[in-house]
């Protein structure tokens, strides 16, 4: 039988050295050092009862279609979105919900490399504009990809046919989610978007 770690390293004669060493280095009185030594105690008591089994795995996706859209969360904190790459399968039709989570304005940019350069060069025109709503900005439509702005606690609703047709080279599309407020992309807002086999 393997002996208990708590009991291990914190039998009764650990806990009373432990409490003499602090009280001896000065650092604390006896009565700190034992009252520091029971918080340590009770922490690692809870840290042992916490459940550390990996993450449930994401169940099988289903490809939304026009009648019923798959519904997909990207929530926008302050610098990141979540989750770290937005799985979808070509053609699907998805309702994305986009939720600002954050504190500062944040937009989804869905696009690829061009789209994602036009709509950070049309942001960058807005730096050093007073406080207040997002000024307009706008880029050419064959670049516009898919924009949504969300204020902060804000949650919108939009529903998105993924791309299915092949580039000229015969691959899908590079896909990205990115927030072009001024600073956010260079602080790493972006996140990849996955083709994916349905079912998978």
């Amino acid at each position: 039988m393997q002996p208990n770690l708590i009991q291990t390293t914190l039998s009764r004669p650990a806990v009373r050295a432990l409490h003499g060493r602090l009280a001896a280095a000065g650092a604390l009185t006896r009565d700190a050092a034992r009252a520091t030594t029971v918080g340590a105690v009770l922490l690692v008591a809870l840290l042992a009862g916490c459940n550390v089994a990996a993450p449930a795995a994401t169940p099988p996706i289903v490809a939304g279609t026009a009648a019923d859209p798959r519904e997909v969360n990207i929530i926008a904190r302050d610098y990141t979105f979540v989750p770290s790459a937005v799985d979808v399968v070509p053609g699907e039709t998805v309702l994305l919900h986009i939720i600002n989570g954050g504190v500062e304005v944040h937009e989804v940019v869905i696009g690829d490399g061009a789209v994602q350069d036009a709509w950070e060069a049309a942001e960058a025109a807005t730096v050093g504009t007073p406080p207040g709503p997002t000024p307009i900005v706008a880029v050419a439509p064959e670049l516009a990809g898919l924009r949504v702005v969300v204020q902060s606690g804000e949650r919108r609703d939009v529903r998105w046919t993924v791309p299915q047709v092949p580039t000229p080279g015969g691959t899908l599309p590079t896909l990205v989610v990115g927030c072009h407020i001024p600073g956010h992309w260079a602080k790493g807002m972006v996140v990849p978007i996955r083709f994916v086999p349905p079912g998978s």
